[in-house]
Order: C-alpha cells, then sequence, then structure tokens
C-alpha cells in the first residue's frame, strides 16, 4: 500500500506520525524497550503530545532478531496468531548516551539515542539493513484506517525473493505484493500461497509476523527500501541473518517450523483422473493397465471431485452410480501397488447431507447473526468449515477416517483461499487476521489426521492454499495453470519462490492444467514435472494419459520417470535436507550461488538438490539457453562437459533436456527404476564428477554413508568401515566391491 505522493508529500487524506528519538530505555530480562516520541521534546510541554512509539527488541534464537512496535495498547489480543519457535536463549542487551543494543548470536540492533532516527541491524562487520528517519510510521489513510509502517533500506545491488508463491519475476525489486490469498490461477499478482517473508541475497531475511493483510513495497514506492504495512496497532517482523541465503532459510523455518518428510512412494509419478472429465472403476482401470502394458511406473492414483455426486462437495461419500464397490475398487487398486489419493475442499454444499449436521452441531462459520455463511461460488449454497472449533475438527476429521479405513492414503487439499471477512469464528478469531491463517488450520487438521493413523513417515497431502508456517504439511502444487509454455514458466517462477519462502516440496499440473496441451508442449512439461519434487499428470477438462497425444509422448514419460525413480537415492536426501534444515528440493540459482551475480535473477532453471542444474525447454524446438556458474559441469546422461561461468545455447530432442552435474559431486544412482520406495543403497551406483586432488566426499543412501576420496588420480570408497577401501584408477571405468545392503559401484567421469 502506498502511503506518499512522491517523495516529498503524502497521498491526499493520508497522515503520519514517525518516531523521531529515543526518550528512554529498558533493558531487561534479555529485552529492549524504548519510547519513542513522534514530535522533538525540546521541553515538559512537548510531553503533553504524542503518539509515542513504544518498541520492543527481542531475541528468539541466535542470529534472530524481533522487533515489535506498537502505537495504542488498549486493544484486547486479536488472533490467531502464527506459531512462532522460541529458544531458550537470553540476548545481550545494554544502553549508554549514543544508543541501545542487543545482540543475538552474530547479528545486534542498535538504536541511535543521538541524532536523526535510525535502528541499525549489524552482523560481520557491517551494517545488513537499518531504519532510517521517516521510516517507522503510524499512517492514518483518508477513511481513518490505522496502519503501522516499516522500511527497511536495500543496499545497492541487493535482490529480494520470496512472498511466497508468485508467479511474476523472481527478483521482487519493484514489485507490490499484498500477503492475501486468493484463488486467481498462476497468471495474476493474485496467489495461493502468501508468505510475508522475503529473502534477500545480502545476508539477512525478514518475517512479519501478522497472520492477516501485509502490504510489501518492494523497492517500489521508495526505490531503496522495501516497506511492509498492516492495519493494525501493533507489528511485529524479525530480522534473519544468513550469512548466505541457505543460513536464513535455516534459521526462518526453525523459526516457524520445517517440513514434514514425505514417504518415498510419493515422489513417484502420480495420475489424476482430471477434474470434469467423466470416470468410472473401468476408466480408472483401462488408465492403470494402459499405463502398466506400456512400462510407465505408476506410484499414486488420484480420484478429482467427481469421486462425490455433483452438488454435494464435500459429503465423503462415493458417488454409488458411478462406484458402486468403492472398497473393492481401492482394494484392487491397491493390489496393483498403487496408493489412493482422492479430492476433498473445506466446502459444504447445501446439498450434502453433512450441512445440516454441520448446521446443527454449530460446525459451519456464522455471520454476526449468527445463520450460517453461504453462498454460491463454487458450489451452490455452500459453507466452510469452522476450523478454529475443536469440535468441527474433530467432526471434519472422523469424515476423513472413514476414507483412510476403506483404503485411500493420502487426500488433495484443495482451496482454502475464498475466506470471507463478514463472519464470526468459533474462538473470536479477527476475521481479517484469519483470511490467510485458515488454510493453516486446514491442512493441518487432514495431515494430523493422516499422521495419526498412517504414521509420522507416512502423510502427505497435495494442498494448494497455504501461509507461513504451512511448509510443515507438504507437498504443495501449483495450481490452475494453462497449457501454455508461458504458463509452464510462470509456473516454475512460483516453485521457485515457494521454495525462497521456506516451503521444501512442490508440484505442477504436468500439460497445464486448463486446455489441452499441444503433443509437443506435453513432452517438453513431462521432462520438467518428472525433474519436479513431485510429480502428477493432472488437466481441468481432459485425460493427461500420454497416449492420448501420441506415441512419443509415451516414450518421453517412460524415459523420465524411469530416471527420476534411479535418481531416488539422490533425490530422498536432498528431500532429507529440506525436513531436517528447510533448505528445498527445487532451488533457485541465487541460493546455490549467492556469490554469483549472473544468477541473482535466473527463473528458467534451477538446482534439484544441490548438485543437478535442471533447465526445462520452453519451446517446440528444443532451442534451450542456460547459464552455467563457474567449473566444468557434466551432462548427467551424455557425459559431455560445458565450462562456466557462461551461457550456453542448445538444442534438445524430447528425451533430452540440459541436466547437468556440479563438478565436484558424487550422485548415488538407484538400481531400481519401476518405484521409488526400494532399498536405495542396495546395488547403488556412485558416480564421482571432477572430483578435486585430495577431495573428500560424504554420501549418505538411506542408512548407509559412504565416503568417497581422490588420491592423487585414485578414487576411493569406504562404506561404513574406513579401513575397507576400494579404488579406481582415474583411466578406469568401473569398480565393483561388497558394501553394505548391497553392491557399489564407483565410477569416475573422467
Amino acid at each position: 500500500m502506498k502511503f506518499t505522493d512522491g517523495y516529498w508529500l503524502l497521498r491526499d487524506g493520508v497522515t503520519a506520525d514517525h518516531p523521531v528519538q529515543v526518550l528512554d530505555v529498558i533493558a531487561e530480562d534479555g529485552t529492549l524497550e524504548i519510547h519513542a516520541p513522534t514530535r522533538p521534546v525540546r521541553h515538559r510541554g512537548d510531553l503533553l503530545k504524542g503518539p509515542v512509539v513504544t518498541i520492543r527488541a527481542h531475541a528468539p534464537m541466535p542470529g534472530v532478531i524481533g522487533v515489535t512496535f506498537t502505537h495504542f495498547e488498549g486493544e484486547p489480543p486479536r488472533g490467531p496468531e502464527f506459531e512462532v519457535h522460541q529458544e531458550d536463549f537470553t540476548p545481550q542487551v545494554s544502553y549508554d548516551e549514543e544508543c541501545a543494543t542487543l545482540i543475538s548470536g552474530e547479528l545486534s540492533v542498535r538504536v541511535s539515542r543521538t541524532g536523526p532516527w535510525q535502528v541499525d541491524f549489524r552482523a560481520g562487520g557491517r551494517t545488513l539493513t537499518r531504519s532510517g528517519p521517516k521510516g517507522l510510521g503510524i499512517m492514518r489513510d483518508a477513511s481513518g484506517a490505522h496502519y503501522l509502517r516499516e522500511q527497511l533500506n536495500l543496499t545497492v545491488g541487493t535482490s529480494v525473493y520470496g512472498l511466497g508463491e508468485r508467479f511474476g519475476p523472481l527478483v521482487k525489486n519493484g514489485q507490490v505484493v499484498d500477503v492475501w490469498n486468493a484463488d486467481g490461477g498462476t497468471a495474476t499478482e493474485q496467489a495461493y500461497k502468501n508468505v510475508p517473508f522475503y529473502l534477500t541475497d545480502a545476508g539477512y531475511g525478514v518475517f512479519v509476523d501478522h497472520p492477516g493483510k501485509v502490504s510489501f513495497e518492494v523497492g517500489s514506492e521508495t526505490v531503496s527500501r522495501v516497506q511492509f504495512s498492516a492495519e493494525t496497532q501493533e507489528l511485529t517482523y524479525y530480522v534473519i541473518h544468513g550469512p548466505t541465503p541457505k543460513d536464513v532459510l535455516r534459521k526462518y523455518t526453525a523459526l516457524t517450523g520445517r517440513p514434514a518428510l514425505p514417504p518415498a512412494w510419493s515422489f513417484g509419478l502420480w495420475l489424476s483422473t482430471s477434474f470434469t472429465t467423466s470416470y468410472d472403476e473401468e476408466t480408472v482401470t483401462s488408465f492403470v493397465e494402459g499405463m502398466a502394458s506400456r512400462g510407465l511406473p505408476l506410484s499414486v492414483f488420484h480420484f478429482d471431485c467427481f469421486w462425490m455426486r455433483e452438488f454435494q462437495w464435500c459429503d465423503f461419500q462415493w458417488d454409488p452410480r458411478v462406484f458402486p464397490d468403492p472398497e473393492g475398487m481401492l482394494s484392487r487398486l491397491k493390489a496393483r501397488g498403487l496408493r489412493v489419493c482422492v479430492w476433498i475442499n473445506p466446502y459444504i454444499a447445501q446439498r450434502s447431507p453433512l450441512f445440516a449436521e454441520g448446521k446443527a452441531l454449530g460446525h459451519l462459520l456464522r455471520r454476526p447473526d449468527r445463520s450460517v455463511w453461504q453462498w454460491d461460488l463454487w458450489q451452490p449454497g455452500m459453507a466452510l468449515v469452522d476450523f478454529t472449533s475443536p469440535a468441527a475438527r474433530a467432526w471434519y476429521a472422523a469424515k476423513l477416517e472413514a476414507l483412510l479405513a476403506q483404503g485411500v492414503d493420502c487426500f488433495k487439499t484443495d482451496f482454502g483461499e475464498r475466506v470471507p471477512l463478514d463472519v464470526e469464528w468459533s474462538d473470536g478469531s479477527d476475521p481479517e487476521r484469519m483470511h490467510n491463517y485458515y488454510t493453516y488450520l486446514y491442512n493441518r487438521t487432514v495431515f494430523d489426521v493422516l499422521r495419526k493413523h498412517r504414521g509420522e513417515g507416512e502423510a502427505v497431502v497435495f494442498a494448494r492454499s497455504a501461509t507461513a508456517g504451512s511448509q510443515k504439511f507438504p507437498v504443495h502444487w501449483g495450481g490452475d495453470c494453462e497449457a501454455t509454455y508461458e504458463s509452464m514458466a510462470e509456473s516454475l517462477r512460483g516453485g521457485l519462490s515457494l521454495g525462497l519462502s521456506g516451503f521444501g516440496f512442490w508440484s505442477h499440473d504436468i500439460g497445464g492444467f486448463e486446455g489441452t496441451p499441444t503433443p509437443e508442449l506435453f513432452k517438453r512439461w513431462l521432462a520438467f514435472g518428472l525433474l519436479s519434487s513431485h510429480s502428477r499428470l493432472h488437466g481441468s477438462s481432459s485425460y493427461r494419459v500420454p497416449w492420448l497425444f501420441d506415441e512419443e509422448s509415451v516414450d518421453v514419460l517412460r524415459h523420465f520417470t524411469r530416471l527420476k525413480l534411479r535418481l531416488m537415492p539422490y533425490l530422498y536426501e536432498a528431500a532429507r535436507t529440506a525436513h531436517t534444515e528447510g533448505v528445498p528440493m527445487m532451488r533457485a540459482m541465487p541460493l546455490e550461488f549467492p556469490d554469483d551475480p549472473g544468477c541473482a535473477h535466473l527463473e528458467r532453471q534451477y538446482m534439484l538438490g544441490p548438485d543437478l542444474l535442471v533447465a526445462p525447454v520452453f519451446s517446440d524446438s528444443g532451442d534451450v539457453s542456460y547459464y552455467v556458474p563457474e567449473g566444468t559441469w557434466t551432462h548427467f546422461v551424455t557425459g559431455e562437459t560445458v565450462t562456466g561461468p557462461r551461457w550456453v545455447r542448445e538444442t534438445h530432442g524430447f528425451l533430452s533436456v540440459p541436466l547437468l552435474v556440479r563438478p565436484g559431486a558424487v550422485i548415488p544412482v538407484g538400481a531400481v527404476d519401476d518405484r521409488p520406495d526400494y532399498d536405495h543403497a542396495d546395488g547403488v551406483t556412485l558416480r564421482a564428477y571432477r572430483l578435486r586432488r585430495g577431495a573428500q566426499v560424504a554420501v549418505r543412501v538411506g542408512d548407509v554413508a559412504f565416503t568417497v576420496v581422490r588420491e592423487g588420480d585414485t578414487l576411493r570408497a569406504s562404506c561404513g568401515d574406513p579401513s575397507a577401501p576400494w579404488g579406481l584408477a582415474a583411466g578406469e571405468r568401473v569398480v565393483r566391491a561388497r558394501a553394505g545392503t548391497g553392491f557399489l559401484t564407483l565410477e569416475l567421469e573422467a
């Protein structure tokens, strides 16, 4: 939200009050409390005027500093609140005549007590960012609405990333971003997954701890500052020190929660019925048998909306006209080795039997006059489940438990963005603050059911909406994209932006959701989709089985599915890193190469885990340009090399895509290519790429730890017992040796 008219003036009707000096400081219990008048105090008469801003600095963990600034403190608590982790940690606080300081690990905040108003955040002997004169402010617009605003400066050359899954340019400088969940597709400034957190390549990130609408002006209203504002009397933000972008994500996800580790089977291929297509068990069986007969490994079959009766979403009952024997059908699918996913949402249509039940029990969201909130968009007369009520959550969970008992394995948790404001929540939550937070409660409810009944390592959802903290409940997919190359590219931008916002796992509708892709587009999207965290074939009004496009699509799907499954030893370790550290599987280039300015704006390529570079092809012709960072990189499939830093132009057939290995990497490759959930260490191949003399690389594969060392022109590998080495001379190709759970093959790429 913009408040100014250029540099000097305010917009019509806007008033502003800014702190100008420190009146007094209270330093105790590891916190700083500062009272800052918005007018100079020259004599006692000036003490009779306001406003006075109260600023409290604290530190929930080393390297993170929270700043809370308040105008009026008389408001009652307004929920909900983000779940923010606090460590048992007490920072250092001090003050003198010059400044007041709080130190948290290597990060400090310094509030000047002399001269112009200035708050500096420092680490490593330099200022990361600062709030200067007229940065922090109490703002009122022409309607009298009351906002708190902060501006943090951007040093020259700093790029800003994150703020959730955003489909515009990856670098957010110059953009206006309203953190407000909306069901707006993938082609606009709206987003399903809004996160009030931004990451910079200058050693820090900022998390605004406000679950409602936060408006960001990222170098847009004032071009050298990031501005954020919210309609509230109190606002908290955290500055998070890195020094690297990965370190920032590690600390941010320690603060707001790290992703659960999805089960290995979820990394295989998912096939959907699609949305409005006609299907029954015969159709489903024909798809499954068609995949099997063509040698196309399939891990999950998904039933979209019309597994339930029309106008009755959600009643959680199989349409008896189409699926007369759901338990038998599910049993038959599972006998084929498949997992089953079904579509759900948090809306209850008026015709659903659950509407009357939920209304009578008080589980549906109500208006201030106590009537059930309803509208006709999406489902006639639909209502929303009030997930702020423990009883409503238990009621909803019981419906899902019945499906799990039938044999369902997981849920696609669709929707959750269209949450109204003219309502009263069961727990008294503020409607504006609940709008974004609703998706957190919704997905947590579903995820907890799965965790309870399927086990800690077996829970997985396929979610569309999210906010800060929702990364704890993977997986998330990109929403309603179109069947175009442009939409394929915007989907990738959204996924990379989400990864830079603390989300470890992400997927998208291969081929695009709206419309039907051409065979050429479908084949290009297949390569991209199978080199993503999770891979799902899904559409709106047309099926996504490959033989309906052309026979080459079958070959392309087979090739890239089997490639992904052979990469599972590598991919699952990248997944563990996302789970334990908060570093995403699909990584925007500046996350891995923050010191390479050539990577700052790259948004058509990414790192899959730490060592594989992927550059999807966005053309029928196969022409692709991508950037190679420093070093000699190796094409994973062909073994050809390319040396960077430089841009590369190539032409790829449909069975090929730029997939390069980082120099110095050891990639574990599995022995199985028809399923993702196998013993990844049994028969594993370790491929070592251009290890320098003296290099030592640790590689974990499942429960087995390998160490690969280059000694002169020889590579040696040990498994568990360092006294049992296996060697490979530089001129040789393969050596085999018994290692742990199976055979270890060590290859040297010359």
